[in-house]
């Protein structure tokens, strides 16, 4: 669980950061979700768009995406969300978190 230090750290970063994955009407599919896992392990955070014609909660799919996931949700406002997950390899850590 992540502070709300953290959490307002993490979207600072991310507010520069363009949505790569978008959610359509057929919702969360196991090809996204897999999608994500990989993006997240490269990159550690990510803005998801969530398009009209998928009539979702944004809040509510950054909680569903986020708890498959093992991730965070950091923020969740209009059609964009944006989780936070710490690289498995230490190659790939990037993100220094403020101390809790």
């Amino acid at each position: 669980m992540i502070t709300s230090k953290q959490r307002a750290y993490l979207r600072k970063l991310s507010h520069t950061l363009e949505p790569i994955f978008q959610i359509g009407k057929d919702g969360i599919s196991d090809a996204l979700i897999d999608g994500i896992n990989m993006a997240l392990n490269k990159r550690e955070i990510l803005k998801v768009h969530i398009l009209e014609s998928a009539l979702l909660d944004t809040r509510q799919t950054c909680n569903d995406v986020a708890a498959r996931l093992n991730a965070e949700p950091v923020q969740a406002i209009g059609n964009k969300f944006i989780i936070y997950r710490q690289a498995d390899e230490e190659k790939y850590r990037k993100i220094e978190l403020p101390k809790k």
